[in-house]
């Protein structure tokens, strides 16, 4: 008699197989939030980690003017990524907001703060950011070797919905709202704002968002390509742990050689750059590369080929 035949090696193709339903959507369990770095205490946002995850959360904090950001919350934000990114022990990283909906209208951030707005740019007279840098967190951001994800709820508009778009993944909930302001105010973005766009949704659509200042809900947006998942409200916290430990689970050289490569084909020669950087990291820890420094330091010809 012929031996029964694996049912699992028949059954029909099926997209379940990935095993992403079976990651659990409990919420992240996040530690004691990191209140400073160094002597430095956050004033305009939070920093949170999670060791059971390995996760870090990033978050506005400024409900009151739906988290506008002013050149103190972007350095804030640029020393927490810098932290993060070089923490071994973290492996996603997650850009939000903390949302106080009964008191507030809910938000991701509504970009720059016009009221520190001068006719030089955004100044807030303090020490630590006299001018906003929020061109150089946009470069932080691609730079990153880990994946970024902005988890969005309520208004992403402006220099919000830029810093959205220049993250590695967006998910959003269903009372998001996504668009731009800037000609309207006087302001636009001609690097990452315009280009990113472009490359996220087309140059028809960018063209439509830059030039109408329209908003768009969180369904239009990922039907233009901006968004990749939109959850109910009270689920967003849950499916963004899926999405984090899914992407735990998965090879962190791996994903930074794709986070590199994928950047290259939009960044040019900077974006070689940085996938050369990943290149370079990587071959320092081969015998090959470790054979030229032991080389050197006992002052011998290096035999790389027995190193092959």
């Amino acid at each position: 008699m012929a031996a029964a035949r694996n049912p699992s090696r028949t059954a029909p193709p099926t997209p379940r197989r990935d095993g992403f339903h079976l990651i659990s959507n409990v919420p992240i369990d996040w530690d004691k939030p990191v209140p400073r770095l160094g002597t430095y205490a956050f004033r305009d946002i939070t920093y949170s980690k999670s060791s059971v995850d390995a996760a870090a959360r990033i978050a506005f904090d400024r409900a009151q003017v739906l988290h506008a950001f002013t050149p103190t919350t972007i350095r804030e934000i640029q020393m927490a990524l810098e932290d993060a990114t070089d923490d071994p022990y973290v492996g996603v990283v997650i850009l939000t907001s903390n949302i106080d909906a009964e008191q507030y209208t809910p938000a991701f951030c509504a970009g720059g703060d016009q009221t520190v707005r001068g006719d030089g740019g955004y100044q807030d007279g303090t020490e630590i950011a006299p001018k906003l840098r929020v061109l150089d967190l946009q470069i932080q951001m691609r730079r990153c070797p880990k994946p970024i994800v902005a988890q969005v709820r309520g208004y992403a508009i402006g220099g919000g919905h830029i810093l959205h778009m220049v993250s590695d993944l967006t998910l959003a909930s269903t009372n998001a709202v996504f668009g731009q302001t800037g000609p309207r105010m006087g302001s636009f973005d001609a690097g990452y704002g315009c280009t990113t766009a472009a490359a996220l949704m087309g140059q028809k659509r960018a063209r439509e968002l830059w030039f109408l200042c329209k908003f768009y809900s969180a369904h239009e947006a990922q039907a233009m390509g901006m968004v990749n998942a939109v959850y109910k409200d009270d689920e967003l916290d849950g499916e963004t742990a899926r999405w984090v430990r899914r992407m735990i689970s998965n090879s962190p050289t791996a994903l930074a050689g794709c986070k590199a490569a994928l950047n290259a084909a939009q960044d040019g020669a900077a974006g070689i750059s940085q996938m050369g950087g990943e290149i370079t990291r990587l071959f320092y820890l081969s015998d090959e590369s470790r054979e030229g420094r032991d080389a050197f330091l006992e002052k011998r010809a290096p035999n790389f080929r027995s190193k092959l």
